[in-house]
């Protein structure tokens, strides 16, 4: 009963002491926003700045096809241990769509550079003591090399990060598709690797390999994940969910591998939205892509804290 009172109490007093700031980057294409939230005390603290994963992910990790709230609950969690947080919509995302580029335009590095403009951002602002940088999904890859050679970096956190290039993932995701598709679809992704554009895609492919995408698919599919991990000599902590079907928990042990001074944090039974779901069955994994009252997996915002704090 203790406990459970002592929780309440965390969580009502945290949000007494808080705040919640309204957040812009002004780029050539437009504005970007996001929401900075903060403990109000007067004595510096550690800032997370949060990076969303792919498609159309706002800075609560909802999107179209999802809700989920995940990125608002890491952030009143961190806030119950005066940890302050920056999440942010993506260019062309949500309140920030007027920023993105035409998607004929879109590269990878249009994502790293505003990672890298929030950075510089942070780093003036007197009411931090450090600025520790976190990435979900596609956004650890972004946040990594945002990462590289950046002293006003002080710490990385990959979480659901790829160790594989983006189209080693997507061979991976379809391996178990019938033959036909993946002679298809393997041939194009070999092009693209290559850094050349394909003309006549196959009308059941279009949506995911349409001409006006493939720029931005050449500039990602460049990236290796582990080599990339090797340059960063920031401590490290790589999260994992054991039950997440999207990114398989093999990646992360191969991100470790390649830079073996990281420290690595698997959560049982937390899948990609940073939930807990103890079954790889996809119908009850869904479930939990469109649940926003379902609570972050306990020990994921543990490992964070731990890390950040140290």
């Amino acid at each position: 009963m203790k406990n459970i009172l002592l929780s309440i109490f965390l969580v009502f007093s945290s949000l007494l002491f808080a705040q919640e700031e309204n957040f812009v980057l002004h780029t050539e294409t437009g504005d970007i926003y996001g929401t900075l939230a903060l403990a109000q005390t007067s004595k510096k603290m550690p800032v997370v700045l949060l990076i969303a994963g792919s498609g159309a992910t706002d800075r609560n990790c909802n999107s179209p096809q999802m809700k989920t709230e995940t990125y608002k609950m890491l952030s009143d969690s961190l806030l119950n241990y005066e940890i302050a947080t920056l999440r942010f919509d993506k260019r062309g995302i949500a309140e920030s769509k007027k920023a993105g580029e035409k998607e004929e335009n879109l590269r990878f590095e249009h994502y790293i550079n505003d990672v890298k403009s929030f950075i510089d951002t942070l780093a003036k602002d007197g009411r931090f003591s450090e600025i520790i940088v976190a990435g979900h999904s596609e956004g650890a890859l972004i946040g990594l090399i945002a990462a590289e050679n950046n002293q006003k970096i002080a710490k990385y956190i990959s979480i659901a990060g790829t160790a594989l290039p983006a189209d080693e993932i997507l061979k991976e995701q379809i391996s178990t598709q019938p033959q036909a598709v993946k002679d298809l679809v393997f041939p194009i992704l070999d092009t693209l690797k290559s850094g050349k554009t394909i003309e006549n895609v196959p009308q059941m492919l279009y949506a995911l390999f349409r001409p006006s995408v493939q720029p931005y698919m050449i500039s990602w599919i460049k990236y290796q994940p582990q080599q990339e991990i090797k340059k960063l000599v920031i401590p490290i902590l790589l999260i994992q969910g054991t039950t997440d079907i999207q990114v398989f928990e093999n990646q992360v042990d191969l991100l470790q591998s390649a830079n073996p001074k990281s420290i690595l944090c698997k959560v049982e039974n937390m899948n990609h939205v940073l939930k807990i779901c103890s079954t790889l069955e996809q119908t009850a994994q869904l479930a939990t892509y469109a649940n926003p009252n379902l609570p972050l997996a306990e020990n994921f915002v543990k490992c964070i804290v731990e890390f950040v704090r140290k």
